[in-house]
């Protein structure tokens, strides 16, 4: 018996795909575009799944906020200590001097 195989129409297919998948273009720079291909490629997937991966890891500023206060609660309930807003401005002030290779004061 011979295996007859049918090519579905493509305005089936397309809907298929779109009702998944939302296609977006994003204009950057040349260089840009070439260093997210690069990126993608040392890592073996496509761009399209790079900047997903990349977008997912990369919090929002209401993530961080609670993340922050998750952190604080846990380590005043766990380890007894009071971590107060003058203490997140010094250790920011760390950070910022760390990146910009300045001495750092002790916390």
């Amino acid at each position: 018996m011979p295996l007859t195989l049918e090519k579905p129409a493509p305005e089936t297919v397309y809907r298929q795909y779109t009702v998944l998948m939302a296609d977006t273009t994003i204009k950057v720079d040349p260089a840009v575009r070439d260093r997210l291909m690069v990126l993608a490629r040392e890592r073996g997937m496509t761009m399209r799944d790079f900047l997903a991966e990349l977008v997912g890891a990369t919090p929002t500023e209401a993530e961080l906020k609670e993340r922050y206060e998750a952190t604080k609660a846990y380590c005043e309930k766990h380890f007894g200590v009071t971590f107060t807003d003058e203490d997140a401005a010094r250790a920011e002030k760390v950070w910022q001097d760390l990146a910009a290779g300045r001495p750092v004061d002790s916390l």
